[in-house]
């Protein structure tokens, strides 16, 4: 078997200078790590992981803790993570809460045991066990997908990537509006969630927006997931006076709907109009297009990676929570018709606005964009 002295016979350098190529301890002119990695190759070398962690403290391993892995929202975010860990050379641990706070806190403990350099978790509906833990042990940390306020005690604050919400939300809102609906209701995900509040936010900012009246029985909680969403858009179709409209704030959600539309009798668009939040592979598929909102899901999971890896980095660095813009992706749900122009996946696709009309970056499209930071948290 190789060793790390045969390496650096081949490859001409010292020891020292395979370790720091190995281990990213030095910079290394860019010929010299080439040849290093090429008598690697030619030699069969394999580091040893466990031997190297000794010595750096590192791991080289990311621990990524999200729920409801099969939703593929997060599976492309786990995608994302991946792509990005396995760029600069970290592998990855990953466990699934559940979305259960007890169960939170336990993972997090086991992936914080197997020696993770740090972690990506996307926080229960209650994260204070979790959020103490991962402050009490300095766990180097960066939410994803779903943000924390800023604690008033002065505890400790983490950085976190995740998607614009709340004008994406008003965006369908409104467009909805526009078409001549005065009745929009609302399948509200998890209670608890900061995509939930933030969502619900966007409904309420895009009502006002249109000159209508918020109607607390317009809006129901789908708990973020299939069955519930199904039961509580059965809720509103048995109001006295049913929505015209309906948004449904996430993909899961959206197939509970679609079911619950189906069992009463009801098309889209020609009986009730319906957008979604979350654009998914099968939304092209359906009879009518879904309109949608197309989160960044990948992308997110890059940057997560990248925000960790400046962690990392920079331990005493200012916390900074990093938005990524949305699109709205127009197709035939909400009851406007097929632009001839379109077809297929190639739905027109808008980028996201800010509140003064101003558009946004989409990530989405572009996932070379420069992205926005805000250091601290979003109120």
């Amino acid at each position: 078997m190789a060793t790390m002295a045969d390496v650096a016979r081949s490859a001409g350098v010292s020891v020292a200078t395979v370790s720091h190529v190995l281990n990213g301890t030095r910079p290394v002119l860019p010929r010299t790590r080439q040849a290093v990695l090429d008598a690697m190759d030619e030699l069969g070398y394999t580091p040893n992981t466990l031997a190297r962690s000794l010595v750096t403290s590192r791991t080289r391993s990311i621990g990524l803790a999200v729920s409801a892995i099969s939703n593929p929202y997060f599976t492309e975010i786990l995608q994302g993570v991946e792509a990005g860990a396995l760029k600069h050379g970290y592998s990855l641990l990953i466990a699934d809460p559940h979305d259960d706070p007890v169960h939170e806190r336990k993972v997090v403990q086991l992936l914080h045991e197997r020696r993770v350099d740090g972690m990506i978790v996307a926080p229960s509906p209650d994260p204070r066990e979790l959020l103490a833990y991962l402050g009490r042990h300095k766990v180097p940390t960066v939410l994803l997908d779903r943000v924390v306020d800023t604690p008033a005690d002065g505890s400790t604050v983490f950085d976190q990537v995740c998607a614009d919400s709340a004008e994406p939300m008003a965006r369908l809102v409104t467009h909805l509006a526009d078409l001549g609906h005065r009745r929009i209701g609302l399948v509200a995900g998890l209670p608890g969630l900061s995509t939930t509040s933030e969502r619900l936010t966007g409904y309420r900012d895009g009502l006002t927006a249109a000159g209508l009246g918020y109607d607390e029985r317009l809006v129901v909680h789908g708990d973020s997931e299939s069955s519930a969403a199904e039961r509580a858009t059965t809720a509103l179709l048995s109001l006295a006076t049913p929505p015209t409209a309906l948004v449904t704030a996430n993909n899961a959600m959206t197939i509970g709907a679609l079911r619950a539309l189906r069992d009463h009798g009801l098309s889209v668009p020609d009986d009730i109009a319906l957008c979604c939040f979350d654009d998914f592979a099968w939304a092209d598929l359906f009879s009518p297009r879904l309109t949608a909102i197309a989160q960044p899901s990948r992308d997110i999971g890059a940057q997560a990676v990248r925000v960790l890896l400046d962690r990392l980095a920079s331990p005493d660095g200012p916390a900074r929570t990093v938005r990524l813009a949305c699109s709205f992706v127009h197709r035939t749900s909400c009851g406007c018709s097929e632009d001839p122009g379109q077809s297929g996946r190639s739905a027109r696709r808008e980028k996201s606005t800010g509140p003064e009309g101003a558009a946004k970056p989409s990530t989405h499209d572009s996932p070379e964009q420069p992205l926005t930071s805000v250091k601290g948290t979003v109120s």
